[in-house]
């Protein structure tokens, strides 16, 4: 798609969100249970939408969060609820609103003694050290954040005991319990006063707890000795005061950049399509951090609730977040002895195979698995996985001990790491994947949208591979073709087209008329470029065949 001419340049003040006129409208309008797009829907990583759009309005908090209290009922969770949120505007009403609910059910929550912004991460790490040896009074947790997304939405996520994201059983459980509250004029919810509802809470230091772990996971004594300078760009995030005390407690040459908290995101440069979105996997909208990197050894963002990562060297600039998941597997598993010997490497399977190649020279087993962290979570619990990362910007791995870190993507974590690695090995991580492709040869990867009706979407997301007729690929023969993950056999709501030198992933968008084809090649870009002229003639012909 189209770049827009705007795109890495500051956002003026027509660009802004109307905060008031957001927040009024969360709480003015109501959706129409009745209407898809209107109704709780909870994609790869909880519910999102806006107020303006009638998708995330008070109706849909007080729905989904007792839905939750009726999850939680029918599978006997009674131990605390940690509620935090992000910066976004819709964040704070959002907050209020849940806490009504489950106070109105009796829910302890534990919420921030420094009622400030909890990352994901921190939430994650809360609920596994609170459910730690525990067999009963469980723990679970709310992050209200739509992560990236611009400032005109909300999110709503849900992480079970586990600590990390919920699967889709649970989530679709919710949903529908949700949408069935929304159909009825929420006449099933139980709601008290806010006062009352705070009066009930605890504190809980999300901060203390997690900067307080981090030398268990990340060597952060290294960093301080090789006095390693480290730019930070939270893009007015949750991660703004966890930085900050991280550089204060453990003695870092650390910069936090950027220190405002602002509902509007106004010190931002806008995203790719002109909007502003907080998504610092994107050079567009990383671009202050980058035009600083002569600055710093080593500089990192992250997006509002920190549970990405995006890191940025002096002769690089931002990398492809695949090469740094590539680089960090390749030293992680080089750098921490004590990890299980039978722990494998996770990645999602639109993720560059250079992880493949390194998976294997380092002789651990590769779990390919389906789009969603979720799918790491069994694993990172259990120690089977060392190391769980997708191709959006979104990684965690274990403790120096093999012990669980976190069950969901940590954003701070990966930034740390790029700063460890130069600080143990004397190279950074783009100089390690030069390397690398020495050794394995240049991946060419891209990602880009197809246009596609409802009804094709529907169709792709249930594809047979009995559907593709086609033998060869970009001129190589046709190795695989996927409809389940390898790593354990879950469908992938799409289909994937494997060769030697090359593959194509194809899923449809959950908030667009698209779908999005996710292709890689060891030959070049011409040939990536082939792949995916090829990507959509491919799913054309099935789609129309499988209709």
């Amino acid at each position: 798609m189209a770049v827009h001419p705007r795109a890495g340049q500051p956002a003026d003040p027509s660009d802004l969100v109307d905060v008031a006129r957001l927040v009024t409208t969360y709480y003015a309008e109501h959706p129409d249970p009745t209407a898809p797009e209107q109704r709780v829907s909870f994609g790869t990583s909880g519910h999102r939408g806006s107020s303006f759009t009638r998708s995330f309005n008070e109706d849909h908090i007080l729905a989904t969060s007792q839905a939750i209290c009726d999850w939680r009922s029918a599978q006997g969770i009674d131990g605390p609820l940690f509620l935090a949120r992000d910066t976004h505007a819709l964040s704070e009403p959002a907050f209020v609103s849940a806490l009504e609910v489950f106070a109105a059910n009796d829910v302890h929550v534990l919420v921030d003694a420094r009622d400030g912004y909890t990352p994901t991460p921190a939430l994650s790490r809360a609920v596994l050290a609170r459910n730690a040896g525990r067999a009963s009074g469980l723990s679970d947790g709310v992050v209200v954040t739509p992560s990236h997304n611009p400032p005109t939405d909300g999110g709503f996520k849900y992480n079970p005991p586990h600590g990390g994201p919920a699967d889709t059983a649970v989530t679709s459980w919710i949903a529908r319990r949700a949408n069935e509250l929304l159909a009825e004029d929420l006449k099933g919810v139980r709601r008290i006063a806010y006062a009352r509802a705070k009066a009930a809470t605890s504190a809980y230091d999300f901060v203390d707890a997690y900067v307080g772990g981090l030398p268990s996971v990340v060597d952060l004594d290294a960093i301080r000795a090789a006095g390693i300078g480290l730019g930070v760009d939270p893009l007015g995030g949750a991660s703004l005061a966890y930085w900050t005390e991280i550089a204060d407690r453990y003695g870092l040459d650390l910069t936090v950049v950027q220190q405002h908290i602002d509902p509007t995101f106004r010190f931002m440069t806008l995203d790719w399509d002109g909007k502003i979105r907080m998504d610092c996997s994107s050079r567009y909208a990383m671009a202050s951090l980058i035009d600083r990197r002569a600055d710093f050894q080593i500089a990192t963002g992250n997006d509002a609730d920190a549970d990405r990562h995006g890191v940025v060297t002096r002769e690089t600039g931002l990398l492809d977040p695949n090469h740094y998941l590539a680089v960090s597997i390749h030293y992680l598993f080089d750098h921490r002895p004590d990890w299980p010997s039978g722990a494998a490497v996770g990645k999602t399977l639109v993720s560059s195979r250079m992880i493949d190649r390194v998976a294997e020279t380092l002789g651990r087993r590769l779990v390919e698995v389906p789009v969603g962290f979720k799918w790491f979570v069994p694993g990172l619990l259990d120690g089977s996985i060392a190391f769980g990362g997708e191709e959006s910007a979104g990684a965690s791995f274990l403790r120096h001990d093999g012990g669980t870190w976190t069950t969901d993507k940590d954003g701070i974590l990966l930034g740390l790491l790029a700063a460890e690695i130069p600080a143990r090995t004397g190279s950074y991580p783009d100089e390690l994947y030069r390397k690398l492709v020495e050794r394995f040869g240049d991946s060419s990867y891209a990602r880009i949208d197809a246009p596609a009706t409802p009804e094709e979407k529907a169709r792709l997301s249930k594809l047979s591979p009995d559907a593709v007729c086609a033998t060869e690929l970009a001129g190589d023969p046709i190795t695989a073709l996927l409809t389940t993950a390898p790593g354990n056999n879950a469908p992938i709501g799409g289909l994937k087209v494997e060769t030697d030198s090359g593959w194509f992933a194809a899923r449809p968008s959950g908030t667009e008329d698209v779908y999005k084809i996710y292709a890689e090649s060891f030959q070049g870009p011409e040939h990536l470029a082939r792949i995916q002229d090829e990507a959509v003639q491919v799913v054309s012909t099935a789609l129309r065949s499988g209709s």
